[in-house]
């Protein structure tokens, strides 16, 4: 499309062009008043000097309109990929091209989104925000969102320059049902009990006669799973003790009911690992030497630490004539330590320790 206009770029600068036609009109003017013959031939020669100096000019452009733009993001997360989800997306994407094809000077972006790293959920605002800022916003038409309802960052949601619509996935009978951990500590003392909480809930078109009680299954650590009956849509405190340190694996379990999408959020997996409140140590030293303050430096340093330590003195082959009555060592326990309490031991050290005889070998 061909433009016109004229432009002026004078030869002096605009306040002296301007004070030089004020200075013309007062002189056609006082010629005019003395009715001096040809003041029209003056004024007519005035005008032309200073259209020269304004130096006007014909600028013809020729333009090009640019097109609108509609943004299409396409939601692909894991949810997307249940029942007959998948065709529908496939089907709506081919239709909006197809509409957007037939419109004068209208392009298409298209927009793909999967899960979130970190399990942050369906961040579709986010990429929404991302394809905004890389389009000129008065360019902006209109966009689209192709997804199944569930987004995560709902309050990120950008602001607009054009319309936003939402096409949805599913059918209207569609429901499903999940297991949600709402809190769940990393670490926890071993003995005590900790506290899980679990939410079951059902969402969409639910079928009639649901029961409000749902049956979950609990196992620790792959032993045999114990059922119980807890009621939907309620948060669910469940006190666990740990029995062991390290690594303790808590699964949840629902079974799948008739109807709903998919079982795959039917299960929930807890790691917590397990620590002790304070470690008993015992500490066998088989001779005196220097390096035993070194060892209880190093254990008391931790307060959390219960230090029992035991040096063996005179071992049983050292024959001096001394009665024994008239000792004043105690004869090591081994019975006590190693079969009545060992139990109560998490570690045993043995510093400097020989095989002469004080502890029999099945205690080893």
């Amino acid at each position: 499309m061909e433009t016109g206009s004229i432009i002026f770029d004078p030869h002096l600068p605009w306040p002296v062009v301007w004070i030089a036609v004020a200075l013309a009109t007062v002189f056609v003017g006082l010629a005019i008043w003395r009715r001096l013959s040809g003041w029209w031939l003056r004024g007519l020669a005035l005008a032309v000097l200073l259209l020269a100096l304004a130096n006007p000019s014909l600028q013809i452009e020729d333009r090009e309109t640019l097109s609108d733009i509609v943004i299409l993001v396409v939601d692909q997360s894991a949810s997307q990929g249940v029942d007959v989800r998948p065709a529908q997306i496939a089907d709506a994407v081919a239709r909006v091209e197809a509409e957007i094809a037939d419109l004068p000077n209208t392009e298409l972006r298209i927009v793909e989104m999967t899960d979130s790293d970190g399990n942050r959920g369906t961040l579709l605002m986010e990429a929404l925000t991302n394809a905004l800022a890389e389009e000129p916003r008065a360019r902006i038409a209109g966009a689209l969102v192709l997804t199944d309802g569930q987004i995560h960052d709902i309050e990120r949601l950008p602001e607009m320059p054009a319309p936003l619509h939402a096409l949805l996935t599913g059918e209207d009978d569609d429901w499903d049902r999940r297991l949600l951990v709402q809190n769940a500590p990393a670490f926890a003392i071993i003995g005590e009990p900790v506290t899980l909480t679990l939410r079951i809930e059902d969402q969409g078109a639910l079928p009639p006669g649901l029961p409000e009680m749902a049956e979950i299954a609990i196992s620790v650590d792959g032993d045999e799973p114990q059922r119980f009956e807890v009621p939907v849509g309620r948060d669910l405190d469940l006190p666990v003790t740990l029995r062991h340190g390290g690594m303790n694996v808590i699964q949840f379990t629902l079974p799948e009911q008739d109807g709903e999408l998919t079982d795959r959020n039917n299960s929930a997996v807890v790691q917590i690992n397990g620590v002790r409140d304070r470690l008993r140590v015992l500490l066998v030293s088989g001779e005196p030497h220097a390096g035993e303050r070194t060892w209880r430096n190093l254990l008391k340093s931790d307060a959390s630490v219960d230090l029992v330590h035991f040096t063996i003195l005179r071992p049983p082959e050292k024959q001096d004539g001394v009665p024994v009555n008239e000792l004043s060592l105690i004869a090591f326990p081994t019975r006590e330590l190693f079969l009545d309490k060992i139990t109560e031991f998490d570690l045993i050290i043995f510093d400097r320790y020989k095989r002469r005889g004080i502890l029999p070998s099945i205690y080893l």
